[in-house]
């Protein structure tokens, strides 16, 4: 087992992530574990997280220092690195700051990068950085504008990175991880999903006993999979509600009632178009936070009312079931005391509403962990491959006010973009595309008029996890003819743009 120490990073279970896919059992503990109690735990090894505060903060989530003295390997990434650097030498504000991609230059493999090239692409992304070090450190890595990226202490065992090798786009990151994994901590292989698929069921049943379930699902791949978990467990006795908000993406009503009917064949299936009131509520509303609110409030107040409908017909209904996975957790909630807020999710705020009690199968999981899962359950590709989508939905790629007609140009708009991506083959290619409809109008020439109409942005990205993103490098022939569809077909929009950023700094969707 491994233990990674959290301290307050978006990342920090990515990393337990990555260790669990290179199968080894790993666990998160808090920053302010004593080293007592860690030596009790008995890891193989232990990896620092990293975080958002400066190792000299006032407050800023320390170590104990007696960890390094428990003779465990060490990885420190990033602010771990830099606890590191703080302990066995000095850290400084870096006049430079590193987001993003960087070359990094290997002065020696050593045991940490070994199997690594001279030069490798990493994702930085950082203001501290270290000055000095004691003796018996190395500095086996550096970049343009950081000299000590990557470093190594093989007589006490300390290794360090100050990039993110548990993003995909730290291109040998895996391979780092694996090298301290088993290379230095000569760790077991203990897990594997498959087991874990077993473990859930078998957790379900003795949770949930002979009471029955109430789930709200989207039809999208979190929800469904978790739908799927639940189902194997206690068949008939769990019970879907599905709600249109009126947010959703063109026929997404139908697709999804007919994937739980036809191809799931669930017992307990009920489908609500609530569109009507929910418009309502966001008439005259912009403010993103404020539209994540009303809509999180309006879906509890539309689904309690459903579900008292349900309850008296089936008093043994006693808990919720949702589709929440990580990233979900901890972009809606502060996952340790030293982790940053980054937006509010409506899902979380349904259990503080509702007498039942919460089961979340995939709480702790990724949306590539969650395909896998649902492999193993045999639900059909045509609903696991489906892009992610956010609850909600047309909303937050809306910026502003949310009204009918921007509503359907979106839909429109989404469409067609959706369709030419399936119909080039690059749906499958990117991890997620969507389209967004800009709260600004251009001039534009149509036919020997001049408009002025509303402009769409695009966006493609790759990822694994969602965590990081890149975006995704589509032929300016497709763009050109998804472009021109756009602007022929969908009526008031003059104009189309395609967004080229990343994430980090920016994040996936627009709200």
């Amino acid at each position: 087992m491994l233990v990674v120490i959290n301290f307050g990073s978006q990342l920090a279970h990515l990393i337990a992530r990555r260790v669990r896919e290179l199968g080894v059992y790993s666990e998160i503990v808090p920053s302010d574990i004593s080293a007592k109690k860690l030596a009790l735990m008995s890891p193989s090894g232990i990896i620092l997280s990293g975080g958002p505060s400066s190792v000299y903060e006032k407050g800023a989530p320390a170590l104990d220092d007696a960890i390094f003295d428990l003779g465990i390997p060490v990885l420190g990434i990033c602010y771990g690195l830099q606890l590191i650097g703080k302990r066995f030498g000095k850290v400084k504000n870096h006049a430079i700051k590193e987001y993003g991609k960087a070359m990094l230059a290997v002065k020696k493999t050593g045991k940490l990068l070994n199997t690594l090239g001279k030069e490798e692409q990493v994702w930085m992304s950082h203001g501290d950085a270290i000055t000095s070090l004691d003796k018996d450190f190395q500095i086996i890595g550096s970049t343009d504008s950081c000299s000590v990226a990557a470093v190594e202490n093989t007589k006490q065992n300390i290794y360090g990175v100050q990039f993110h090798p548990e993003v995909v786009h730290t291109k040998k990151g895996k391979q780092i991880l694996k090298n301290f994994v088993f290379g230095i901590c000569k760790s077991k292989k203990d897990f594997n999903i498959s087991d874990l698929k077993e473990k859930i069921i078998t957790e379900i049943r003795e949770e949930v006993g002979d009471e029955e379930v109430l789930m709200a699902t989207s039809g999208g791949v979190d929800s469904t999979v978790a739908a799927a978990l639940l189902h194997e467990a206690i068949g008939e006795r769990l019970h879907c509600v599905f709600i249109d908000h009126g947010l959703i993406r063109k026929n997404e009503k139908k697709e999804v009632d007919t994937a739980y009917k036809r191809y799931m064949k669930f017992e307990h299936y009920h489908s609500l178009d609530a569109s009507s009131i929910f418009l309502q509520k966001l008439k005259g509303v912009s403010d993103p936070e404020q539209k994540r609110k009303i809509i999180g409030h309006t879906f509890i107040e539309v689904f309690e009312k459903k579900a008292r409908e349900l309850k008296n017909k089936h008093p043994n209904i006693t808990f919720l079931g949702q589709g929440t996975i990580y990233p979900d957790r901890i972009e809606s909630a502060q996952p340790s005391k030293n982790a940053s807020k980054i937006k509010s999710h409506h899902n979380l705020t349904l259990p503080e509403k509702m007498d039942l009690k919460i089961i979340e199968p995939l709480k702790e999981f990724y949306k590539d962990n969650v395909r896998q899962m649902g492999t193993l359950l045999n639900i059909p590709s045509s609903l696991l491959d489906r892009h992610p989508f956010p609850g909600p939905g047309l909303a937050i790629r809306i910026l502003g006010e949310i009204t009918p007609r921007r509503i359907s140009i979106l839909q429109e708009a989404d469409a067609i973009f959706i369709h030419e991506l399936k119909d080039s083959g690059y749906y499958a290619k990117t991890w997620q595309a969507l389209a967004a409809l800009l709260p600004v109008k251009t001039v534009g020439v149509m036919g020997d008029s001049r408009t002025y109409e509303y402009m769409i942005s695009l966006r493609a990205v790759t990822s694994v996890d969602a965590m990081t993103a890149d975006w995704a490098k589509l032929p300016h022939s497709l763009l050109e003819k998804i472009s021109t569809r756009i602007v022929n077909e969908v009526k008031g929009v003059n104009r189309v743009v395609y967004d080229i950023t990343q994430k980090p700094p920016g994040t996936i969707e627009y709200e």
